[in-house]
């Protein structure tokens, strides 16, 4: 079975940074992504998940390795600088590659 490396990059950010995100990832060649509400504590303090305004949501997306490069680029210009949040990429393999 042949395995294709792919990037998994994992978003956490303010919930009302959402749909700009998604619609980045949409904008950036990414096909789908998944999303769900996480909490936490870190530099902007305690996150917690049942308070709306104050929940983080983290977003899951596999790409190829550039479609990683673009997003990481505009990440770091067009949401670093306006909102609380943090990215990472990680290699992965995937054996249905038309799907991302």
């Amino acid at each position: 079975m042949n395995h294709h490396p792919m990037k998994l990059v994992t978003i956490v950010c303010e919930s009302h940074a959402r749909e700009a995100v998604t619609k980045m990832l949409r904008e950036a060649g990414a096909h789908g992504w998944t999303l769900f509400p996480v909490e936490g504590d870190g530099a902007h303090g305690r996150r917690p998940a049942d308070i709306p305004e104050y929940t983080n949501v983290q977003v899951e997306v596999i790409v190829p390795p550039e479609v990683s490069n673009t997003l990481f680029e505009r990440l770091g210009r067009e949401f670093f600088p306006r909102y609380a949040m943090i990215a990472f990429e990680s290699d992965v393999r995937v054996l249905r590659p038309g799907k991302f």
